[in-house]
């Protein structure tokens, strides 16, 4: 019987069972839900909106995780080989990868 509860579908049916029951009882739990325009407006703490963009997008963002994934992956590449020409002629390559990235 205990390997039947271990099995993975069972288990996940169990864990539905469970997390529908938590689910109900909070629902009891709940007050009455009344619909007002405060709820369903956002929260700016009072404050005007800025008039620009938070965010400028995510060139940046993927520039520095090219960047660094290049970085950590190069020299992951040169720790696990041999002190050699071609580790060198590797590094150099490297180097100008991750000057590119930089210069844009």
């Amino acid at each position: 019987m205990e390997s039947i509860l271990l099995a993975p579908p069972v288990a996940f049916v169990v864990y539905l069972a469970l997390v529908a029951l938590l689910s109900g009882f909070g629902r009891m739990l709940a007050g009455e839900v009344k619909a007002s325009a405060a709820k369903t407006s956002t929260y700016a703490s009072g404050e005007a909106p800025p008039v620009r963009p938070a965010v400028p997008g995510y060139r940046p963002f993927f520039l520095i995780a090219l960047f660094f994934a290049v970085l950590h992956l190069g020299v992951l590449v040169l720790g696990t080989g041999d002190l050699s020409g071609m580790s060198g002629v590797y590094l150099v390559g490297l180097m100008v990868a991750l000057l590119a990235l930089i210069l844009g």
